[in-house]
């Protein structure tokens, strides 16, 4: 049995917590957070704290906050030699305390409160600076996920740069393809299959060989009529952007 305590009440730690709650070989001993509060919808399942003096012994100590409170929340562990891992893409491993055996446990997903997910299905990327802690972490992530990877802190930053912008960046561009619909009266939930078949395809094919569309094939009279219809000035210039990468891209 693995005894992790959570530090953080967010997304990520919200999701971890339910995950550890079904594995069978892991005890979420206790949970922090700096506002109690947050963790009150928990308070009769697992003990809650947020005063660092009052944080229990455990093998592994799970900090999930936001990636400017990594490094203090570790400086405020009142313990020396235990694993205390991160689950941030971008900040480094060495950002841990000194004092610590550091580690990295990154959830490669989206993660909202009100959205159930199965952990099994998410990718975790692991990374320890001891190799004796390795197999400790790697023990605890598959046992909440079907995919563990190891991967060091440089591959870990070009992983999450790139979950930018096929998630954070695409969902902007629903975004705007919400307002455009929106504009004329249009149902934005017709592109959903759309939306669907693009991810799909992309599990088959290379991005490089699913691309379509007008860009593509240079397809000047579409192009023109998509910029005539474009109202917002900002909408245009991601339009002429995206358009001049993918022809860019294909050699148009």
């Amino acid at each position: 049995m693995i005894s992790v305590i959570i530090l953080g009440a967010g997304n990520v730690a919200t999701h971890l917590y339910k995950a550890f709650k079904k594995a069978e070989n892991i005890s979420v001993k206790q949970w922090y957070n700096r506002n109690i509060k947050s963790l009150n919808g928990y308070k009769n399942k697992v003990d809650v704290t947020d005063d660092f003096s009052k944080l229990k012994d455990a093998d592994i100590y799970i900090i999930a906050v936001s990636d400017d409170a990594v490094s203090n929340v570790s400086s405020k562990i009142p313990f020396e030699n235990k694993l205390v891992v991160h689950t941030s893409g971008s900040v480094n491993v060495h950002d841990l305390d000194k004092k610590h055996k550091r580690g990295v446990l990154y959830p490669l997903q989206t993660f909202s409160k009100s959205t159930n997910l199965n952990f099994l299905d998410i990718p975790i990327c692991i990374e320890t600076i001891d190799k004796k802690d390795y197999h400790t972490l790697k023990s605890l992530a598959t046992s909440i996920s079907n995919t563990v990877k190891k991967v060091n802190s440089n591959q870990r930053q070009v992983l999450h740069l790139a979950a930018v912008y096929v998630n954070n960046f695409t969902n902007q561009l629903y975004r705007i393809g919400h307002e455009i619909t929106e504009s004329e009266g249009a149902e934005f939930d017709l592109l959903k299959p759309l939306i669907q078949e693009t991810a799909r395809k992309v599990q088959e094919l290379s991005p490089y060989m699913a691309q379509t569309g007008p860009a593509k094939r240079n397809d000047k009279k579409t192009i023109k009529k998509h910029l005539k219809l474009l109202k917002s000035e900002h909408h245009l210039n991601i339009y002429n952007l995206l358009t001049e990468s993918i022809q860019k891209t294909h050699g148009r």
